[in-house]
C-alpha cells in the first residue's frame, strides 16, 4: 500500500501508481485531440488525428522516462495502458455499418493497437531518459491522477455544452445503446452532425466514469483521512447518477428500445443533468485540492484576522454562482429567466472582483491564494465578456433549429468558463480555510 512520507503523506510505490496517473493523462490528451479534431466544423483528416494521438502516446512515454528514469519500462507501460483505454473507442473504428458486431478478423487490430502503444510509449520513455536532467522530487501520483480526473471532467463539460449548443441532446434516440448498437461499437462513419456531438459526449462520459472509479480505488488504498475516502466514494456515486440522468434525459424511462415512439425525452432532466455536471466538476476539483501534496504538508493554518471577511466574501460568491448556475441552465434549455441571469451576473462580477482584489492584497503571501486570486479576477472578467457575446449571438433565447458557429461557440465558451469559475471559487474557499484562520479560532 505504500509507506508514510513527510507529515504523514502516504508515499505510494512508483510501480503501483505512476502508470495509472500518466496512462490516464495520456489518454485524456489523446481523446481531447481526437474529439476537437473531428468536430463537424473542423473535420481534420483522419491521418492527422492519428498522428496527433501518436504524439500524445509519445509524450506520455517521454513524461514517464523523465519523471521515473529508474524504471526503464515506464514509457512502454504508460503507452500500453493508454492503448488499452483507447479500446473504448477502437470498436467504433472496427464495427461494420451493416451489422452490430466486430468481425473476428478485425479483432487482430486489438493486439496490434496494444503493441503499437507500448512501442511508441517505449520510444518516448527512451527519449525522456536521454541526456542529463535535474532529478527533482517524484510527483505524488494520486494527486496527479486526481488532477487528470478533473481535467477529463472539464473536457466532458465542454462536450456536453456543445451538445446543448448544437441542439443535439436527442440526436441519438436510445440509451445505453446507440441506434441499437452497443455504445462502444457504434460505427465512426455514422457519427455525423448532431449524432457525433451526442455520441462522443457519451464516450467521454465513460472515460470520466472509469477515471473516477480508478481514482477512488487508489485513494481508498493509500489515504489515511477517512473523509477523503468518503469524498472519493461520493464522487463514484455522483458520476454513476450523472450518467443515468443523461440517459434518462433521452429516453424518459428505463428502456432498451431504439424506437422514438417508445421514448419520452425529459427536458427537466436535461436541466438537472447540465447543473449536476458542473457540480461534479467542482467536486473533482475539490478532490484534487485536498489530495495534493501541498495541502497535506502546509502545516497549521496561520492566524489572519482579515480572513474572516475573505471567507464571507468567498462563501457569498460560491452561493451566488450556484444560483447563477441554475439560472443559466434554465436560460439555455428553456429560455426562462434571462434578466434574472443578467442581474445575478452583476452580483457575481462584483463579488468576484472584490474577493480577488482582497485576496491578492491581503493573502498573497500564502501560496497558492495569491495566484488563485489573480485567476479569479481574470476569469470572472472573461466570463462577463463571454456572457455579453453569448447574449448577442443567441438573441437571448434557447437554441433552436440549426444555430450558426458564432452562437454555438459563444454559448459553449460561456458555459465552460462558468464551470471553470465555479471550480476556481471552490478551490479558493478550500485553500482559504486550509491556510488561514481568524483569531477567535486559535
Amino acid at each position: 500500500m505504500g509507506t508514510e512520507g513527510e507529515r504523514g503523506l502516504p508515499t505510494v510505490t512508483t510501480s503501483k501508481t505512476y502508470v495509472l496517473a500518466l496512462g490516464f493523462a495520456t489518454t485524456v490528451a489523446a481523446w481531447g485531440a481526437a474529439y476537437f479534431g473531428r468536430l463537424p466544423a473542423l473535420m481534420a483528416p483522419s491521418w492527422l488525428i492519428g498522428v496527433a494521438m501518436l504524439v500524445c502516446l509519445l509524450g506520455g512515454g517521454f513524461a514517464a522516462g523523465r519523471l521515473v528514469p529508474d524504471h526503464p519500462q515506464a514509457g512502454a507501460l504508460v503507452g500500453l495502458l493508454s492503448s488499452a483505454l483507447n479500446m473504448l473507442i477502437l470498436g467504433s473504428l472496427l464495427s461494420s455499418t451493416h451489422s452490430h458486431r466486430i468481425a473476428p478478423t478485425e479483432l487482430l487490430w486489438v493486439p496490434g493497437s496494444l503493441l503499437l502503444g507500448a512501442v511508441v510509449g517505449g520510444i518516448g520513455g527512451l527519449l525522456g531518459r536521454l541526456g542529463e536532467h535535474r532529478r527533482g522530487a517524484e510527483p505524488y501520483w494520486p494527486a496527479l491522477l486526481a488532477k487528470v480526473a478533473a481535467a477529463a471532467t472539464f473536457l466532458l463539460v465542454i462536450a456536453g455544452g456543445l451538445v446543448t449548443s448544437n441542439e443535439a441532446g436527442l440526436a441519438v434516440v436510445d440509451w445505453p445503446d446507440s441506434f441499437g448498437y452497443n455504445m462502444f461499437l457504434y460505427p465512426l462513419s455514422r457519427m455525423t452532425g448532431g449524432i457525433y456531438y451526442e455520441h462522443a459526449h457519451r464516450l467521454f462520459g465513460s472515460l470520466v466514469g472509469l477515471t473516477t472509479l480508478v481514482l477512488a480505488i487508489v485513494l481508498w488504498r493509500v489515504e489515511t483521512r477517512r473523509w477523503v475516502k468518503r469524498l472519493a466514494a461520493v464522487a463514484v456515486v455522483f458520476v454513476i447518477v450523472q450518467g443515468v440522468l443523461g440517459g434518462l434525459r433521452v429516453t424518459g424511462h428505463f428502456t432498451m428500445s431504439s424506437s422514438p415512439t417508445q421514448t419520452h425525452p425529459d427536458l427537466t432532466l436535461a436541466v438537472v443533468h447540465g447543473i449536476s455536471g458542473q457540480l461534479f466538476l467542482a467536486l473533482m476539483v475539490a478532490l484534487a485540492v485536498v489530495v495534493s501534496r501541498f495541502w497535506k504538508n502546509a502545516g497549521p493554518a496561520a492566524s489572519v484576522p482579515a480572513s474572516r471577511t475573505d471567507r464571507t466574501l468567498l462563501g457569498l460568491l460560491l452561493g451566488a454562482l450556484l444560483v447563477q448556475l441554475v439560472l443559466g441552465a434554465l436560460q439555455r434549455h428553456l429560455s426562462w429567466g434571462l434578466w434574472y441571469h443578467v442581474g445575478m451576473a452583476v452580483v457575481v462580477f462584483a463579488l468576484g472582483i472584490t474577493a480577488g482584489v482582497r485576496g491578492r492584497r491581503l493573502l498573497a503571501m500564502f501560496r497558492p491564494l495569491g495566484e488563485l486570486s489573480d485567476a479569479l479576477v481574470l476569469v470572472v472578467t472573461i466570463q462577463v465578456i463571454l456572457g455579453v457575446a453569448a447574449l448577442i449571438a443567441t438573441g437571448g433565447v434557447a437554441v433552436q433549429g440549426n444555430p450558426d458557429v458564432a452562437a454555438v461557440s459563444a454559448a459553449t465558451a460561456h458555459q465552460a468558463c462558468g464551470a471553470l469559475l465555479l471550480s476556481l471559487v471552490v478551490a479558493l474557499n478550500l485553500w482559504t480555510r486550509r491556510l488561514t484562520t481568524v483569531e477567535s479560532e486559535t
